[in-house]
């Protein structure tokens, strides 16, 4: 995939951080960013960036002195103690966001609002718990309200080309940056390893469309692993075998902007149009064959 689109995908993290909440169907659409090394896929190197909330370890009369230390609340939400000095969550003042310093930090909602970042965004989201308007609200995708052109049906084929090229490219930077074992695992090297030993690899690079879909017919097997690794990485909260709203979107987000068929590519996905994409339909959106899908290379 174009190198803007792998920068992009690469900054998907940081937003993130402080915009993941309550899980949503898949068909509205929601964002974020990051900013590890360029080529690194985000879902894998900020993992943890997309918890719904954050852990916060204190010695126990730390905990006892301030309940709020140990007590969870959603994004848009923040801890206070009543007068028995009990923790309850209570909707952010959107005053106490801190002021965006680079565009990336905006983000753009499904009522077509520009946010200065994703914590004034949940912060508005929270107020309107409970109204028709903040169910319908969501996170679209990142950077500021712009219009996105309508994806047309040969755009819409288009789109795998790259991705499954991006894939393969992407584990092949973490296999060549991994020193420390840190990035994939012993079984996740290995497979990777006879993808990057390879001679009959596609280096990454600008390319055809027709060369990806050649590459894919003439060496359909180094795309097997890196379509499961990835949906491995984005099947996190709860790990289930299913794809949800949530769980998608540090891939879906960044992409938006860039590759306007993104939408509509997921929501194809969604063959049964069940709100969630089974590791069997995601397999499908990339043309891997029935026989090729294993759950095994998912872990």
């Amino acid at each position: 995939m174009r190198v803007c689109i792998v920068f992009l995908l690469c900054l998907a993290g940081q937003v993130f951080t402080a915009s993941i909440t309550e899980e949503e169907p898949i068909i509205d659409d929601v964002v974020e960013e990051a900013q590890p090394e360029v080529g690194a896929n985000p879902v894998q190197v900020e993992i943890g960036d997309f918890d719904e909330a954050i852990d916060v370890v204190e010695e126990e009369e730390d905990i006892a002195e301030n309940p709020c230390l140990n007590h969870h609340c959603k994004k848009g939400k923040v801890c206070e103690v009543d007068e028995e000095n009990t923790p309850m969550c209570v909707c952010q003042d959107p005053t106490t966001c801190p002021a965006a310093i680079e565009e990336f930090e905006h983000v753009c909602a499904t009522d077509n609002t520009t946010y200065d970042s994703s914590c004034h965004f949940f912060a508005q989201k929270c107020s309107l718990e409970g109204t028709k308007k903040g169910h319908k609200l969501h996170l679209d995708y990142i950077g500021p309200c712009k219009f996105i052109e309508a994806c047309m049906d040969a755009e819409l084929n288009e789109f795998p080309l790259r991705m499954r090229d991006w894939l393969k490219n992407v584990l092949v930077s973490l296999y060549e940056r991994d020193e420390e074992n840190n990035l994939l695992t012993e079984k996740q090297m290995l497979r990777v390893r006879k993808i990057y030993e390879n001679e009959k690899r596609l280096q990454a690079g600008e390319h055809s469309l027709d060369l990806l879909a050649h590459d894919f017919e003439k060496n359909y097997n180094m795309y097997i692993f890196p379509v499961h690794w990835q949906f491995g990485q984005l099947d996190q909260h709860p790990v289930d075998g299913f794809l949800s709203h949530t769980e998608l979107a540090p891939l879906r987000a960044p992409l938006i902007p860039m590759e306007h068929c993104t939408t509509r590519f997921f929501e194809q996905c969604d063959a049964d149009n069940d709100k969630y994409i089974a590791l069997e339909e995601w397999a499908n959106c990339f043309s891997i064959k029935d026989q090729d899908v294993n759950k095994d290379l998912v872990i």
